[in-house]
């Protein structure tokens, strides 16, 4: 087995894996200057303005924008940072108040007040795209503004994870002067207060990502410059690392390039490793006469064989997840396989024949080609061939690139797709609240009345999450009977980088969004 050094101290659940001899000399955090860190990943932004964005895209965001609360290193909890501090006002966690930083200012100059936190909330709920961020504001009323510098969000029920909510990409705060109040930005300028100043964009291939001169925040920059690359599959990514021309891959890491890596067999390089809390799951849309049918839902979860996914195609650099909240999670559950067991042919045509089924079950699957690794279509033909093995189903399967692809689900074109979910905060109610409800991420209307008008709003009256386990235990449970969303497997994280960079073992915040501005470029070796 390889010998996992742990030269870094752990971060996060993060340890690096050297894979060369012996330990560094760190930086010290002085901005290097041997120029930019080039940071690969194969999750290129959607969007570049936040009212559009429940993805992928907050990776950018986080650097380029700013949020009223945010994860410094190591904290699970948010903490202010472009406001100087932030409170319930009243015991019912239904008034929320921060006031911001003194002397705020944009990339550009322009002056960041209450007025620009207000506008940039507003705007989200006012143009509501379609499976965009506004459904994570479903407990706000209205924003305040008092004076300049103090906004006051009023809430239409208790709900003791506003502050999470607040601390997503999603509410960055952008100028009331460049991004309009009832439309989408739709060109590839920003105008934010984060760590970073986007200098160049090209959609696809790259972001320029220079020193932000006038933020005010708690991020402590250790680096000048960044720019990132955006790759469409794990192989180009990683032999750009092994010839120097990027120095970090972050975000869709192939199983055997993991497993390449760990077998040591790339001199000068490193590799973090860590738990993660990020999930794949199918989507079963009502729209479709099939996938509508709650028998063949059941019948596909009693079929498919996670283990098989885990190992056949990643390489067991996933786990098998049988709950919509991952391990790891105060209030995680197993609820699939306590009512499932393991996969039987025999009891899912138990299942369709009890519900009057006796034809095979035409199914069509589509997944995304460049959103979440390599393996994707691998997975994909994987079930494909186990459900179809069964002799109850035939599956068609179709796919597109993710731009496309996200037009296609929030339109509800497809019958069953495949998603990933990167938690947007590290609580239970995450992996729950936004797949539920009328207005959701999927763009799949999912009323599910108990959940969003007992359990969740129950849950988010305590302050105390251990004190909700039972909410979410229950919560789950109705997912499992309803079977609209079938977990498949629950990641591990991953960050590869040449032997002369520190700082990936802290750079990854709870929702495993890489700050960028904690890498740095190690002074001696």
């Amino acid at each position: 087995m390889f010998n996992r050094s742990r030269c870094l101290r752990p971060v996060m659940g993060l340890a690096s894996i050297s894979l060369v001899a012996g330990c560094s000399v760190f930086s010290d955090g002085t901005p290097d200057d041997q120029g930019p860190i080039v940071v690969g990943t194969t999750s290129a932004p959607s969007t570049l303005d936040p009212a559009a964005s429940w993805d992928g895209s907050w990776e950018l965001f986080r650097n380029i924008y700013q949020t009223l609360l945010a994860y410094p290193n190591g904290a699970t909890t948010p903490q202010p940072d472009a406001a100087e501090s932030c409170k319930f006002t009243d015991s019912a966690n239904t008034t929320y108040s921060c006031v911001l930083r003194s002397g705020m200012k944009f990339a550009d100059g322009d002056a960041l007040d209450a007025r620009a936190v207000k506008h940039s909330i507003d705007r989200i709920r006012t143009i509501n795209v379609a499976g965009g961020p506004a459904g994570l504001l479903g407990s706000l009323d209205r924003v305040q503004v008092l004076g300049d510098q103090q906004i006051v969000f009023h809430l239409n029920k208790p709900d003791a994870t506003f502050p999470f909510v607040l601390a997503t990409p999603a509410m960055s705060i952008v100028d009331p002067d460049e991004y309009p109040a009832r439309t989408l930005r739709k060109d590839n300028k920003v105008f934010g207060s984060g760590p970073y100043a986007l200098k160049s964009y090209e959609d696809g291939k790259q972001a320029e990502l220079v020193k932000n001169g006038n933020y005010k925040g708690f991020a402590q920059r250790r680096n000048d410059a960044v720019t990132i690359r955006y790759f469409q599959d794990s192989a180009t990514m990683v032999k750009a690392l092994r010839n120097r021309q990027i120095d970090v891959t972050y975000r869709g890491l192939a199983a055997d390039d993991i497993i390449a890596l760990q077998r040591k067999d790339a001199k000068d390089l490193q590799l973090v490793e860590g738990a993660g809390t990020d999930i794949s799951y199918l989507v079963f849309n009502p729209k479709d006469p099939w996938a509508d049918k709650v028998a063949v839902r059941k019948a596909v979860a009693q079929v498919v064989d996670r283990g098989a996914i885990a190992h056949k195609v990643y390489k067991d650099t996933v786990d098998p997840l049988y709950s919509m909240v991952p391990k790891g999670l105060t209030g995680h559950t197993t609820g699939f396989f306590d009512d499932f067991g393991d996969p039987s042919v025999a009891k899912a045509r138990k299942i369709l024949s009890a519900a009057g089924i006796d034809q095979k079950v035409p199914l069509t699957l589509w997944y995304t080609t460049d959103r979440y690794g390599s393996e994707t279509a691998l997975q994909f033909q994987e079930l494909k061939r186990q459900l179809e093995a069964s002799g109850l189903f035939t599956i068609t399967l179709k796919s597109r690139p993710w731009k496309t692809y996200v037009v296609g689900y929030q339109k509800g074109e497809y019958p069953v797709f495949g998603r990933g979910w990167f938690p947007d905060f590290p609580d239970a109610d995450n992996f729950i609240a936004p797949f539920v409800g009328q207005q959701n991420a999927l763009g799949t209307p999912y009323p599910a009345p108990k959940i969003t008008t007992e359990l969740l709003p129950k849950s988010r009256g305590e302050s105390d999450r251990g004190a909700v386990v039972k909410e979410f235990e229950q919560a789950q449970q109705i997912l499992v009977n309803d079977a609209r969303l079938l977990p498949l497997w629950q990641g591990k994280q991953y960050v590869a980088a040449s032997d002369d960079i520190s700082g990936g073992e802290r750079a990854l915040d709870p929702s495993t969004i890489m700050m960028m501005w904690e890498l740095s470029r190690k002074t001696s070796w």
